[in-house]
């Protein structure tokens, strides 16, 4: 394995690429790197050909409105893979996109890893042939999903969840960088475009009577700074904080979080959160049809049970987010309930080195 081609869509997916290249180059530093991705994955020194920036789009409705972008992404990153000519495509999480340049890259004689494995368990069970026909090597990173591939007849491999090294790895380089007197209620409002028009403006808006509390808005990297500027002028109470969310998450009491990989990043902060989620109208109705899952958020998803609540669609409002938060700053018993459940669920998570493992068995692999 000379040379890899790695394929991410989302901000949380160049974050987890980036551990793994970091600890496969301590292995291995010769292997060459290139691919689609965001600004963690250049500074482990991967040639991006393509940011994520350009790249998320959310929810059904999204995607019809952008197809004709969508499909010249696919031209344009078989041109690239093709140009780089690469042993493997690693592809991580991003499922729309990649098992469709996983069936691609097989046909030319590429092999074929997915790192955070395609959550069929959810939704589009009949992924699972593609998968079979397509991927050499899978790693999943939910506890519950092993034992599910096992069941689809798909040997995966599971080393725990990657979150845990970027937390250790967080802590153990982290500086004071943002100061204050107050308690401080963190607000991730995600890290699409889309997510946070529909859902900041409202999540702001129920922060305004929190005059005890410091808010502090985690900014997308991905994003210029100046998309956050009509709202730093509406809301001049809080603060705006550009690619330090575990900054923010580490000195945050409680937090109100987009669905998604921030509300397992809040878990294993400990900081007691309410979960909004809200797209459109006709993406929400058409997942509602189509997705077979009880919970929106990682952390109920893990525990199958509600540890966090879920404000889901209309639910996102100032009244609901004020009560929800309300419950969990003023009613120690919700809070250290949360709590409590947290520690369960980092137990089930595993222990700390989910990158080095993969890594070492992925260069293991290609190395027979």
């Amino acid at each position: 394995m000379k040379k890899v081609f790695i394929l991410v869509g989302e901000a949380s997916g160049d974050l987890h690429a980036s551990n793994l290249i970091k600890e496969a180059k301590a292995i291995d530093p010769t292997i060459s790197w290139q691919g689609w991705g965001g600004d963690m994955m250049s500074k482990q020194g991967v040639e991006v050909k393509k940011h994520i920036r350009d790249l998320s789009f959310m929810g059904f409705l999204e995607v019809l409105l952008n197809i004709r972008t969508i499909l010249n992404n696919f031209k344009l990153c078989k041109q690239h893979i093709e140009a780089f000519n690469p042993d493997v495509l690693l592809l991580v999480d991003y499922p729309g996109f990649n098992l469709r340049m996983a069936k691609w890259a097989k046909e030319r004689g590429i092999s074929v890893v997915y790192y955070i494995s395609p959550q069929i368990w959810a939704w589009k069970a009949s992924r699972i042939k593609i998968i079979k026909e397509t991927v050499d090597r899978m790693y999943c990173i939910l506890p519950f999903e092993k034992e599910y591939y096992q069941s689809q007849g798909l040997s995966v491999s599971y080393f725990g969840h990657p979150l845990i090294d970027a937390k250790r790895n967080y802590e153990s380089h982290k500086s004071e960088k943002i100061s204050t007197t107050k308690p401080v209620i963190a607000v991730l409002p995600g890290s699409r475009e889309q997510e946070i028009i529909r859902k900041l403006d409202i999540m702001l808006s129920s922060m305004v009577n929190y005059d005890d509390f410091q808010i502090v808005v985690a900014c997308a990297p991905n994003l210029p700074t100046s998309f956050y500027d009509k709202y730093r002028s509406q809301y001049s109470f809080a603060e705006f904080v550009s690619g330090q969310t575990y900054d923010i998450l580490s000195i945050a009491d409680f937090a109100v979080v987009t669905s998604g990989t921030a509300t397992l990043e809040t878990a294993i902060f400990k900081v007691p959160q309410v979960v909004c989620y809200k797209s459109s109208y006709l993406s929400y109705r058409i997942a509602k049809w189509l997705v077979n899952i009880k919970f929106i958020s990682l952390v109920n998803l893990i525990m199958d049970k509600e540890i966090v609540v879920e404000l889901i669609q209309k639910e996102v409002s100032i009244k609901n987010i004020q009560k929800e938060l309300d419950a969990l700053i003023f009613d120690n018993s919700n809070r250290d309930r949360m709590l409590y459940d947290y520690n369960k669920m980092l137990k089930l998570l595993g222990e700390e080195g989910c990158s080095e493992k993969i890594a070492q068995d992925l260069i293991g692999y290609y190395s027979k």
